[in-house]
């Protein structure tokens, strides 16, 4: 029974000039259990119980979440980012879900790539190491060998693409095979592109898109560029999570940082630019954190600065910005 209901039989007996308000306003328990009942069904829920929702195994929902299939919000109580029930009830409506979803965010190996596209691997591992396929994720096997994963989506868009038909089964143009023999590869590098735009979506926070962009550069090229303790300190606290292949200075560990930091020239001068650009960005947000006055001045963690680091080779240098990176990062 309602709680209308219960408002108006307890009013049948009055004069109607008692009965029309009640009529017309609701009782006190009635909105209550309509605002519970709002509550229940409008609250983000946590991304295990949304990729559950959807039917994606969690590989598949955190690859929809980095290719904007399932928009996330961020959680009012300061947890982790979270699904708003409209967005499943969005996804869940689109046309040929969840076939359709599932079909976007499958990835396949390079074995599974050259039969999609009718390739050999041979042929496909050179048209991901020259760029015209990138990887969208990758991981180490039992032999800590690179696997790299590529989108199913992507590849049957080029192999279906007419301007593709000679490289799919002709000879690899004299310019390209040069490149090869040079040992180019550009798969690291791709990758690391594609990683940054996924994160950087994922955030409007300047302090936290500038850690994003500080965390594919070795330590040593952030302290050149984040000269103030403090502002290091916050960046380290907000770098992207990353799943750990190993533990702390293992082979794979080390394999796996080598692989997340940039190495070409050009390609660090360019995240070296946007890094600044992003630091200034976020000291006009907001200044990092600092002591209070009257609190002892401690120096926060991560305080090497450039010029401690001028004293070391480039090679020691190196060394020391990826283990001690990888100590802070791994759980």
């Amino acid at each position: 029974m309602s709680g209308d209901t219960i408002t108006q039989s307890a009013t049948s007996q009055t004069t109607p000039s008692r009965t029309t308000p009640s009529r017309t306003t609701p009782s006190r328990t009635a909105p209550s259990r309509t605002a519970r009942s709002k509550t229940a069904t409008s609250t983000p829920v946590a991304l295990t119980r949304a990729a559950r929702e959807l039917g994606l195994r969690r590989g598949e929902f955190e690859l929809a979440v980095q290719l904007g299939y399932v928009r996330t919000v961020p959680d009012d109580k300061g947890g982790g980012p979270r699904v708003a029930r409209a967005e499943i009830d969005r996804v869940r409506d689109a046309d040929g879900f969840p076939e359709a979803l599932r079909e976007r965010v499958t990835v396949l190996g390079t074995r599974d790539g050259a039969a999609l596209m009718g390739v050999t691997p041979a042929r496909f591992t050179r048209f991901a190491r020259l760029g015209l396929v990138v990887p969208v994720k990758f991981y180490l096997n039992r032999y800590r060998a690179v696997v790299w994963l590529y989108l199913a989506e992507e590849l049957r868009q080029f192999a279906a693409g007419k301007e593709n038909t000679r490289l799919l089964s002709g000879r690899t143009p004299e310019g390209l095979r040069d490149q090869l023999d040079a040992g180019l590869d550009l798969r690291p590098r791709n990758w690391r592109g594609r990683h940054l735009g996924f994160q950087l979506r994922q955030t409007e926070d300047p302090w936290e898109r500038a850690a994003v962009v500080a965390s594919l550069l070795d330590p040593a090229q952030v302290a050149e560029i984040v000269q103030d303790p403090y502002e290091r300190a916050l960046l380290n606290r907000l770098r992207p999570a990353r799943s750990a292949h190993d533990t702390h200075d293992s082979p794979a560990a080390v394999l796996t940082a080598r692989i997340m930091t940039a190495d070409a020239s050009d390609e660090i001068g360019w995240l070296r630019a946007d890094l600044r650009q992003s630091l200034a960005e976020a000291r006009e947000h907001r200044p990092a954190p600092r002591p209070s006055p009257g609190v002892p001045d401690e120096r926060p963690p991560e305080t090497t600065t450039a010029v401690e680091l001028s004293g070391a080779s480039e090679e020691a240098q190196r060394s020391r910005g990826l283990f001690g990176w990888l100590r802070r990062r791994n759980p």
